[in-house]
């Protein structure tokens, strides 16, 4: 029984253990914030590979309207020119006969 002023003693053991748990706890904390602080840098890397991905994105979009756009004046060129020079061969035809 202890008595009143007399704090209970706390075995050595006890105590050891305990503060061996403390450290752990205390290490184990360190290391999962670390490791919390690395998956939110690769997750706002991440976010902003795909940012810049949809910039690109859009911007190949834009291009490959353009480009459609330029093929079709093409073909409807070629078809024109197709169609002058085949007008022309038809009137070489006639000044042969």
């Amino acid at each position: 029984m202890t008595t009143i002023g007399n704090p209970p003693q706390v075995d050595a053991d006890a105590l050891a253990s305990l503060e061996e748990r403390i450290l752990r706890a205390v290490q184990l904390v360190t290391q999962l914030r670390q490791q919390k602080d690395a998956a939110q840098r690769l997750a706002d890397s991440s976010v902003a590979d795909k940012e810049a991905a949809e910039s690109a994105l859009a911007g190949m979009k834009v291009e490959n309207a353009r480009l459609v756009e330029e093929m079709e004046a093409l073909r409807a060129d070629r078809t024109k020119v197709k169609a002058r020079i085949e007008k022309l061969l038809g009137q070489l035809d006639n000044l042969a006969v």
